[in-house]
């Protein structure tokens, strides 16, 4: 980890790494803020986010306006890129394909497979590296995010309940397999397969593993322009099958975009806080 900015923030520390990543193949950054608490020593609680299409690692410290209350809560948030990047990386014909649209999978088909690994990225290398590095309490770790990072984080806690003990989400892509941003994806980074598209989809997730969480927390905006991408209803339906207990809360006049992350970004810091300290 190369430290790369530290900024001053709610007496805590905003922070940006560099690392050369092994699943990506090259160099990838991720941001950091530390809580005063962890600046002093003190093991956190720690969130990982995931960002949407067209994101970096710095889009959510800047837009979410989530440090004040993270500095109050004592919660570290670790924010990665949400692709491989670089001259000799694939990318798309499209802004939502390649490049900035990693979908939080690792890719099994050319010209992908080499370097879209984000998946293994997060799982077996980001997590582990910052446990070591910062100051995390090991066993307090959730994971959130935004439209696609919405996906990835329903996707990799059901995936991977073991590392994650909470998750939420502001307007994910709920079903990526019925939807045209999944079905794009997914048959370029994964080809036809069909059962391996299930692997990566969180309505299909849920109801082939079941229950994991005590609850689960989405917010979604009526007004969202890309709603019909989203299927939120369809996840409601799958949790409601398997008894898992959702929050799902809709906001009249709220769009996809950061504004509406910032109007409940507290409440979903607080969810997690209370989750991760049961």
């Amino acid at each position: 980890m190369e430290l790369l900015s530290k900024n001053i923030c709610f007496d805590g520390e905003q922070r940006i790494y560099q690392l050369q990543s092994t699943h990506l193949k090259g160099l990838t950054k991720f941001s950091a803020y530390i809580p005063p608490q962890a600046l002093k020593g003190q093991k956190c609680p720690a969130l990982f986010y995931l960002a949407g299409l067209t994101c970096t690692e710095e889009t959510f410290i800047i837009k979410a306006h989530a440090q004040r209350l993270a500095s109050q809560l004592g919660l570290i948030l670790i924010a990665p890129d949400t692709s491989p990047r670089g001259e000799n990386v694939a990318q798309g014909d499209s802004w939502d394909l390649g490049q900035g649209a990693g979908f939080y999978l690792n890719a099994t088909q050319a010209p992908w497979a080499e370097h879209f690994q984000m998946e293994s990225f997060i799982t077996n290398e980001l997590y582990p590296l910052v446990i070591k590095a910062l100051a995390i309490q090991s066993d307090a770790i959730g994971i959130f995010g935004h439209s696609m990072g919405g996906h990835g984080a329903l996707t990799l806690a059901w995936k991977y309940p073991n590392l994650f003990k909470s998750v939420s989400a502001f307007a994910p892509i709920c079903a990526p397999s019925d939807c045209p941003w999944g079905e794009k994806a997914f048959s370029n980074y994964l080809g036809n397969d069909q059962p391996e598209w299930a692997q990566h989809d969180a309505t299909q997730l849920l109801l082939s593993k079941g229950q994991l969480f005590d609850e689960v927390l989405i917010d979604q905006g009526i007004q969202d322009q890309f709603y019909s991408q989203l299927h939120p209803e369809k996840y409601q339906q799958a949790c409601d099958q398997v008894g898992q207990k959702l929050t799902l809360r809709f906001h009249e006049g709220y769009d996809h975009g950061y504004y509406f992350i910032q109007s409940f970004i507290d409440d979903h810091l607080q969810f997690h806080a209370l989750q991760l300290t049961k």
